[in-house]
């Protein structure tokens, strides 16, 4: 019985020690430079897309999506001309939007309704607003919709270059 005691007494120190050690990394983190924060936060978690023609701005007019695919074929989107300047918008009047067209809840295909300019489920009803980032407005997902960075170049071909939000169903957007 006497060594058992003292295996007890040696395990609740090495757990006190650990975590003592723990609680003093978290408070160094914590008081680092936000600047240190976002460099080391970004060298780990910078992915490099590849850069994709998508169409070109004389394909799409407004309020009408143009059906594209990115990162990869087996990653559905649109492309869209909303008529009015938004975040993140691309092209001379800022209104060139490019979204995945599938559900980051459940993977259901996005249905764009041109009267709100909304993405819409059809499997658990969330609604994505296409003029404010793809965010959620309403319905069950916990995420909003994958927004691609575009860019447009002088011949007016429109390309991605990024994704905003993790794609359904992957554990990273470029395999």
């Amino acid at each position: 019985m006497k060594s058992c005691d003292k295996l007890v007494d040696v395990g609740r120190r090495h757990f006190l020690g650990g975590a003592g050690a723990m609680t003093a990394a978290a408070a160094a983190v914590a008081v680092l430079p936000s600047e240190a924060k976002a460099d080391a936060s970004a060298s780990t978690t910078l992915i490099k897309y590849p850069s994709n023609r998508l169409g070109n701005i004389k394909d799409l007019k407004t309020n009408e999506p143009l059906s594209v695919s990115y990162p990869d074929d087996d990653a559905p989107g649109v492309v869209l001309k909303l008529g009015q300047r938004v975040p993140m918008g691309a092209g001379p009047d800022g209104d060139i939007v490019g979204f995945s067209t599938t559900c980051p809840h459940k993977g259901f295909p996005l249905n764009y309704n041109a009267s709100d300019k909304t993405m819409n489920c059809p499997g658990h009803y969330s609604r994505f607003d296409c003029e404010r980032g793809g965010q959620q407005v309403w319905g069950q997902a916990t995420q909003n919709l994958p927004q691609y960075v575009l860019r447009i170049d002088g011949n007016g071909d429109i390309f991605a270059e990024g994704v905003d939000e993790l794609l359904y169903g992957r554990l990273a957007n470029v395999l």
